[in-house]
């Protein structure tokens, strides 16, 4: 369970100093803790649709850490209060953003056990943007976290559907066994792994995957997300199969909070977003 918490938080951005390393209990202690937003893009209209929340530190000596610096050796405690506070600050962080008319729905990284461990409903609840447009949180499990207990996944929608919150499986794809029991999943969004997303334009397998991912996405009216998008190509085959959202180094790498704002007002919510590598 600790190497999963560990793993959701670890993408994107290269640090200051790739030798520094801090414990995550300094980090929650000393308040380093920030979250960086990558954007998730209509393939299809090229526009904002959204964003994730990552996890870095920022420290008075060193500069940015990337969580590859202060998770390992956390505490099942610490890892736990981490999913905590980043739920925290994504939804204090959905504010800012709306100020600048972009009520954007925020994905945020879940463990399974944080999900039954931590009163996150209550959380939502009580810490909830009180705004009409607020679109819930979208809280990202990993499919080999819930594909051998379907019933607790159940169970877990439940409660977050409850506070207006959705569920989306990330990385699918990587575990065959899911998509068999696809159907006895409460989930609204399905995430491509970014392994089947890489030359998926190019490649017979990962094309043929990705195919089949987003036909069972709209099968069952989920919303399909390719991760990991770097290429022109990749992108255009995503968007010819018919996926719905996507994200990657292509359309934007992970960025602070304030430089998100900045550069969404400017070129992702005013108009299409500009891709690199596109004639």
């Amino acid at each position: 369970m600790l190497s999963t918490i560990r793993n959701l938080f670890h993408r994107g951005s290269a640090p200051q100093n790739p030798s520094a390393t801090v414990t995550l209990a300094e980090v929650l202690a000393n308040g380093w803790l920030e979250l960086w937003y990558q954007p998730k893009v209509e393939l299809r209209s090229k526009h904002l649709a959204g964003a994730e929340a990552l996890a870095r530190a920022r420290h008075p000596l060193h500069g940015l850490l990337n969580p590859g610096q202060f998770l390992p050796g956390a505490s099942e405690a610490d890892l736990l209060a981490l999913t905590e506070r980043v739920i925290h600050i994504a939804l204090r962080d959905w504010e800012d953003f709306a100020y600048y008319d972009m009520p954007i729905a925020i994905a945020v990284n879940t463990p399974v056990s944080a999900l039954t461990t931590l009163p996150i409903a209550d959380i939502v609840r009580k810490e909830r943007p009180k705004a009409p447009n607020w679109p819930g949180l979208i809280l990202e499990v990993t499919e080999d976290e819930v594909i051998s207990d379907v019933a607790l996944a159940n169970e877990v929608a439940d409660a977050v559907h409850a506070c207006h919150c959705k569920l989306a499986l990330d990385d699918f794809g990587a575990g065959f066994s899911s998509i068999a029991r696809l159907t006895q999943l409460p989930f609204d969004e399905l995430k491509i792994d970014r392994s089947h997303v890489t030359n998926c334009d190019s490649d017979r397998i990962n094309g043929g995957l990705c195919e089949v991912i987003v036909e069972l996405g709209q099968r069952f009216g989920l919303k399909t997300v390719a991760e990991g998008i770097e290429t022109i190509h990749e992108y255009h085959k995503l968007q010819g199969l018919g996926c719905d959202l996507g994200q990657g180094y292509l359309l934007a790498k992970p960025m602070p909070k304030g430089q998100f704002i900045g550069t969404a007002f400017r070129r992702l919510a005013m108009r299409p977003v500009e891709l690199e590598g596109a004639a």
